[in-house]
């Protein structure tokens, strides 16, 4: 009933479509440039003599120059990871967040959950909030000994200092063990070690390890392997995207307090008490690498990733990578020297490498997959009510962002482009992308934290999208032409005019184009976008990249407006606030990242 009421309601909004007040659900997508839909017809340029607003006075108090002035948030987040009072370090984290949302280059959408498919003879296999997922536990009641299991397509990197996406970490968290990890409960226990004491301090932690560990090759596996691997992920010279995540150990970078007392003890020191340590020592940067392995590939201090870019490298997880035919298929087998592998029944996981949700759907279908964590978006509301298909809680927030270096600022001030940026904000419809792309229960998101994230102090950091949060995620259906004067007034006040139509004029028009990979539903999203945008006369044109391709170029600034999603990595907004700061691998925004910075980075 609700399809149909939905079918009706879009007959009606593309009849009405002439007078902006409506959603086209068939947009035109586009690689490339597209013509306007009013080029029939030129505007009536406003002869009205209106004062243009200020954009000074439009933005908010907590507003710095996401490039001048980055040094205040960067000085704050460190104030944030050392500060001991954990009342006012909660106060201190929504003094980031305001800052971080006072410039409008992060655009949240929605917070996240999470949606795969199995068959029903698959049991074992589960996930945590952060979106890993574990197969050590599985068992096949079919009587097979082999899970045939697709996550995404090709991996970046399996290196898991390297790694900064969610399917990397279900590879890395399959290829290795840290000193803690997860259960099926989503609560952390010891792993590699047996243990921890932590000094009167809060700052000494010393960790006991299992006795009788072994790297993969049947090698021992001991303490100065982690003293090794955190050191080296936490280098300068690696240059971890999440290197960041060692701050708070003395010495951080390059001289990282942290050291191998004896084989089965390690120790180090934090700078300040921290209360997710043990999710630290579970997340996929922390895990050990073996020092020989990654050495023995030639170019291992050009490119630190490449020793295990092949089947066949050493780790210390339940599983070993035994084969690898790039872009088509990974293999992995039990590994019988893990420290648990009594328990593991699976013999063998055979990974479909693919991000083509149709062709991976169709293989499930036929009984060639058994377990997929992505479906064709038009096929969800059937499947809805299939007891193949999970949908499982996340924490983490869907969020398109803007490069705030990007030439569509150019002649702008910092403010001016902040009002164009809110603007765009206030024209997407998130209800709309909620109920008719996601469909699967998620949460209109009107701040980038996500509702329920503890504050570290034992309560909740926001609960409530309705008495929290930056804007009213509802105002575009309550209001909807007082949210397109609203959005006139913001662009106003960034230097463009309007016809008597109000319409954006052919003197000052926007063209803006929107970066995405190519999965169904996001390619949905930026649809439901294009026409959003539309209602004001902006122009957006949609480029879809495959997945590795779209990482890099998202990565290192070559856009101007992209699909974004975080999933935090532990339960701790610093986790959403910290991958912000200048240096950060993961500030896809370049915030501060000016030619002071990169003559810094250069020596």
């Amino acid at each position: 009933m609700k399809k149909i009421l939905a079918l009706l309601l879009v007959a009606v909004m593309i009849v009405s479509f002439c007078a902006a007040c409506a959603k086209n659900t068939t947009p035109s997508t586009t690689t490339e440039t597209t013509e306007s839909n009013n080029t029939e017809t030129t505007p009536a340029e406003s002869t009205d003599t209106e004062e243009v607003p200020d954009a000074a006075e439009l933005v908010s108090d907590a507003f710095i120059d996401p490039l001048a002035d980055w040094s205040q948030y960067d000085d704050l987040i460190a104030e944030i990871k050392s500060e001991t009072d954990f009342a006012h370090r909660t106060e201190l984290m929504h003094k980031a967040e305001d800052i971080l949302m006072s410039n409008w280059c992060v655009l949240p959408f929605y917070y996240y959950n999470d949606i795969y498919m199995m068959k029903d003879y698959v049991t074992g296999m589960y996930a945590n909030l952060f979106g890993t997922k574990f197969f050590q536990e599985v068992k096949m009641t079919n009587g097979s000994d082999t899970l045939r299991a697709n996550l995404a397509s090709e991996p970046s990197y399996l290196d898991p200092a390297l790694n900064s996406s969610v399917d990397g970490a279900c590879l890395a968290a399959a290829s290795f063990s840290g000193l803690y990890s997860y259960n099926a409960e989503g609560k952390t226990e010891p792993a590699c070690a047996t243990g921890y004491t932590v000094s009167d301090d809060g700052l000494t932690y010393t960790v006991t390890l299992r006795d009788g560990l072994k790297w993969s090759d049947g090698s021992d596996l001991t303490a100065a392997d982690f003293e090794y691997s955190w050191k080296r992920a936490a280098s300068t010279l690696t240059a971890a995207d999440y290197g960041y995540m060692f701050a708070g150990i003395e010495g951080y970078p390059d001289n990282l307090n942290v050291k191998a007392v004896d084989d089965t003890t390690f120790e180090f020191v934090l700078t300040a008490p921290c209360a997710y340590m043990e999710d630290l020592m579970a997340f996929p940067t922390f895990f050990p690498v073996k020092q020989s392995a990654v050495e023995a590939f030639a170019d291992w201090q050009t490119t630190p990733g490449g020793w295990c870019q092949n089947a066949g490298f050493v780790s210390n997880g339940p599983f070993v990578c035994t084969a690898w035919d790039h872009d088509v298929s990974m293999t992995y087998e039990k590994n019988p020297y893990w420290y648990d592998a009594d328990k593991v029944e699976l013999n063998k996981i055979e990974f479909m490498l693919s991000a083509d949700d149709t062709a991976i759907y169709a293989a499930y279908n036929a009984g060639n997959v058994d377990f997929i964590d992505t479906v064709p978006n038009d096929e969800i509301q059937t499947l809805l009510e299939s007891p193949e298909f999970y949908i499982v809680d996340n924490l983490g927030t869907y969020y398109a962002a803007f490069n705030c270096k990007s030439s569509l600022f150019d002649g702008k001030t910092p403010e001016q482009a902040a009002c164009m940026r809110e603007a765009f904000s206030l024209l997407i419809d998130r209800d709309y992308i909620v109920e008719n792309v996601g469909q699967s229960g998620q949460v209109p998101a009107n701040s980038f934290i996500p509702l329920g994230m503890a504050d570290g102090n034992g309560g909740v950091f926001k609960s409530s999208v309705e008495d929290e949060g930056y804007f009213d995620v509802y105002g575009i259906n309550n209001d909807y032409e007082g949210t397109l004067e609203k959005a006139r007034t913001l662009l106003k006040a960034a230097g463009y005019k309007f016809g008597d139509d109000g319409m954006l004029s052919d003197e000052t028009p926007i063209s803006v184009e929107y970066l995405t990979n190519n999965g169904s539903a996001h390619i949905a999203v930026a649809e439901a976008m294009q026409q959003d945008l539309a209602a004001l006369g902006i122009e957006m044109t949609i480029q879809s990249q495959d997945w590795n391709v779209f990482l890099e170029e998202r990565k290192s600034g070559n856009y101007d407006f992209c699909r974004e999603g975080w999933l935090a990595d532990f339960n701790d907004p610093i986790n959403m606030l910290e991958m912000w700061i200048t240096t950060s691998g993961n500030n896809d925004c370049q915030f501060g990242r000016t030619a002071e910075y990169y003559a810094a980075q250069n020596g």
